[in-house]
């Protein structure tokens, strides 16, 4: 396949933009370069042969960084850990949603968030984040990161996260160190919002040496229902595994943003190997030809579950943006930062631990299975299992309480699920 950098699918027609929905069916990527091929074909292949010497140098003079690009060059094929094109074509497609310059494709998300980490912090700078993280997030920053000198400051993510990120910067000590402020916006597992365009302003008015930048974990509502680089964000960041690929059979990472972030991601992602590879990007590419249909059925599933949910007698909270009204504090910034309230939907049960767990295992449709955003749905116990590495001491002040359970809506009919959560409470 040849390949030349923005000789893409058209953008628009006329005077008529495409939308994402379209381009995903063939954006980045021409019949004629693969024997009229549809789709794209699976480069299965660790190495790229030079068509000669002279071009293999060119290669890698830019793969490491020995000169800037001339006018129209890109990095050509070298090897998989570098670049792919099913990666590639992934990458331009994966932009669209979110608007952005660029974007990398990591193994996992926890691999996009590292390999982000280990991008742009160095010893002695501060990590300012909001709580509660997805588990695997938390333990890196607060277990792992540390050990390489770096400090870890949090705040709350709902009402109290603005005034709290706020008075954490008023130190003076912490102010001139941030060297990136992460968020997880809703937050896994409470559906708690952090204020995207706060946080960007926070940014600008550190006192750092460089400007700290700002990422968010989008996973949640996925790059349909929010998009972070509109609200000043530098890096959008996903765990792919969820909703983008959407079919529980692939674990991948991508991060979104500027071409010049970007390009030091993908500098640090050669070097870590945490690329993702040429079967993953090709599955990802099938999945993103469905994104809107999956993600719109689960949010509208959703609506009926969280509604039955907060109807039922043995449920006592239910935590699910579309229920958000005009007199909760976190309404205002809903309305202006999300676009729709996605499909994960949280609940306490009347009890505790035990009737949270009778309620698991009473289940029969729905999944008891960690993980989001699959055709199926899915429900898991925070406290104890993807959150059970955060102090139980710590979990209540984080709303992750033994009551809690947390489920992702999938594309079944949602009387379905109804009934199915129906029968399992039956069981509290």
């Amino acid at each position: 396949m040849v390949r030349k950098k923005k000789e893409y699918t058209p953008r628009d027609i006329g005077q008529h933009k495409l939308r994402p929905e379209s381009l995903m069916m063939g954006y980045g990527y021409r019949p004629e370069w693969s024997e009229g091929a549809i789709k794209c074909p699976i480069f299965q292949t660790s190495t790229f042969a030079f068509r000669s010497a002279e071009e293999g140098k060119a290669f890698f003079e830019l793969a490491y960084g020995l000169r800037e690009k001339a006018p129209g060059e890109s990095l050509g094929l070298i090897y998989s850990r570098l670049n792919n094109p099913d990666l590639e074509i992934l990458e331009d497609r994966l932009t669209l949603w979110d608007e952005a310059e660029a974007a990398a494709v990591c193994t996992s998300g926890m691999a996009a968030i590292a390999t982000v980490a280990f991008t742009f912090l160095r010893p002695g700078d501060v990590l300012l984040h909001s709580e509660p993280l997805y588990g695997g997030t938390e333990h890196l920053f607060t277990q792992v990161l540390p050990q390489f000198g770096i400090d870890v400051v949090n705040f709350p993510a709902g009402p109290a996260g603005c005034e709290a990120a706020e008075e954490a910067l008023s130190d003076k000590s912490v102010a001139d160190r941030v060297g990136m402020i992460f968020i997880e916006t809703p937050a896994n597992p409470t559906n708690d919002l952090v204020d995207i365009a706060h946080c960007a302003d926070l940014a600008k008015r550190c006192c750092s040496k460089r400007k700290p930048v700002v990422a968010v974990d989008n996973t949640f509502l996925g790059p349909l229902f929010q998009h972070p680089l509109k609200f000043g964000a530098d890096l959008a960041i996903y765990s792919a595994t969820k909703f983008i690929g959407g079919h529980s059979d692939l674990i991948a990472g991508a991060v979104l943003g500027s071409e010049e972030l970007i390009a030091k991601v993908l500098e640090t992602r050669t070097f870590l190997g945490t690329a993702s590879g040429p079967w993953t990007g090709w599955l990802i590419l099938r999945s993103l030809e469905t994104l809107k249909l999956r993600m719109t059925s689960q949010m509208k599933n959703a609506r009926y579950v969280a509604d039955f949910l907060a109807d039922h007698p043995k449920v006592d909270k239910v935590n699910y943006l579309g229920h958000l009204t005009e007199d909760d504090p976190q309404f205002e910034l809903y309305r202006r930062q999300c676009v729709a309230p996605g499909a994960m939907v949280a609940f306490e049960v009347h009890g505790g631990e035990a009737e949270a767990f009778r309620f698991l295992n009473a289940l029969k449709l729905v999944h008891l299975a960690v993980s989001l955003g699959g055709t199926e749905s899915l429900a898991e116990h925070p406290a104890t299992m993807t959150h059970s590495d955060i102090p139980a001491a710590d979990q209540p002040r984080m709303g992750i309480t033994p009551a809690l359970v947390r489920i992702s809506i999938g594309v079944e009919h949602y009387e379905d699920v109804i009934a199915d959560l129906d029968q399992a409470l039956a069981a509290v």
